[in-house]
């Protein structure tokens, strides 16, 4: 199955960009969950006010999903600036990152999505404007090359990464600030839902929305998407209402269930059980017995299974647990084995 078309990825596709949109808060009253980092957030941006300066760079990292383009709007909405946005792999050569720079205004926002992508060249070239609000130019070549200094309107840098470990220390350092966003407690997650629904004018009966939420992989973005396409099948099948009965028959149609696992990740954990009895197995082995890459298998499927707690990682390999075996309904015939 391709990762961008299950119904719990948690990567944006073409579908969900109008509906992110739509769907997007605009201040940091309106942004449900993050607590901590709204708090943060709004005392640094009150003080940058009240400076009448720019507020420092900003990092935000995280997994996919969990509102890290729509916080930089709503940063830039709160100081009343004009946000640009692009992305690392968009900025290929330096020449394209010195045309968004020079086209700047004073107190305007640049947002670099996956940032941690930006090629080495075009990263050297962003240190200066982070820290002196210049751009080095350097023109000619060998001996008879010169730099040229261009002087840069004081913007605001706000990255987006959902692995901070891949920026360079050097690019990292010159963020005055950074800040983490946590999967969404299912609380947050819930009042999501009802907001959500309540803009798209969804009609649900009042356990749906929570019912929606257990399934989202506390992730905003899952949460939407599983809302739009439940909406849809009470539409086709019923009078439009989110009811018990067609909410639970879409759940079934999707293949995901009430742990937020959806076929893709069962046969996973179900074929290291019959396979390789529970495990420990290594990861080259769940790869070519799923047919799947093991970039793939460790990078989108493995994270939530070992949240859930179903997945242990071990120096011999991965180890399906008691959890997961509770969830499928079937018991863990190897301890009983080993007790033998």
């Amino acid at each position: 199955m391709d990762t961008d078309e299950r119904i719990i990825a948690t990567s944006e596709s073409n579908s969900d960009k109008a509906l992110d949109q739509t769907l997007r808060p605009q201040t940091l009253a309106e942004y449900v969950g993050q607590q901590k980092i709204k708090e943060n957030l709004s005392i640094l941006l009150e003080a940058a006010k009240k400076r009448g300066q720019p507020v420092e760079h900003i990092l935000l990292y995280g997994a996919p999903g969990l509102g890290k383009t729509t916080l930089a709007h709503v940063i830039a909405n709160e100081l009343g600036a004009n946000i640009r946005v692009t992305s690392g792999p968009a900025i290929e050569k330096t020449g394209d990152l010195a045309a968004i720079l020079t086209n700047l205004s004073e107190g305007d926002i640049l947002f670099i999505d996956e940032i941690h992508r930006l090629n080495r060249g075009v990263e050297e070239i962003l240190y200066p404007a982070m820290e002196d609000y210049a751009l080095d130019i350097v023109i000619g070549k060998g001996p008879s090359a010169r730099t040229l200094r261009i002087d840069l309107p004081r913007i605001t840098i706000i990255g987006a990464t959902t692995k901070a470990s891949l920026l360079s220390a050097p690019l990292r350092d010159r963020f005055g600030m950074t800040y983490h966003l946590n999967f969404y407690e299912l609380s947050d997650i819930e009042d999501i839902v009802k907001r959500s629904a309540g803009i798209l004018n969804i009609r649900h009966e009042p356990e749906m929305a929570a019912e929606i939420a257990k399934r989202s992989r506390r992730t905003p973005r899952v949460a939407n998407r599983l809302l739009k396409r439940v909406r849809d099948y009470c539409e086709v099948k019923g009078d439009g209402v989110l009811s018990r009965d067609h909410c639970f028959n879409a759940f079934a149609m999707l293949e995901v269930d009430e742990s937020g696992l959806d076929s893709v990740d069962r046969k996973i954990i179900e074929l290291i059980i019959d396979k390789f009895a529970g495990g420990p197995v290594g990861l080259n082995t769940i790869a070519a017995a799923t047919g799947e890459d093991m970039a793939t298998i460790e990078e989108v499927y493995e994270p939530y299974l070992i949240q859930l707690g179903f997945l242990d990682r071990s120096p011999r390999g991965r180890i399906v647990t008691d959890i997961a075996y509770k969830h499928l309904g079937r018991k863990n015939t190897r301890k009983q084995e080993k007790l033998v």
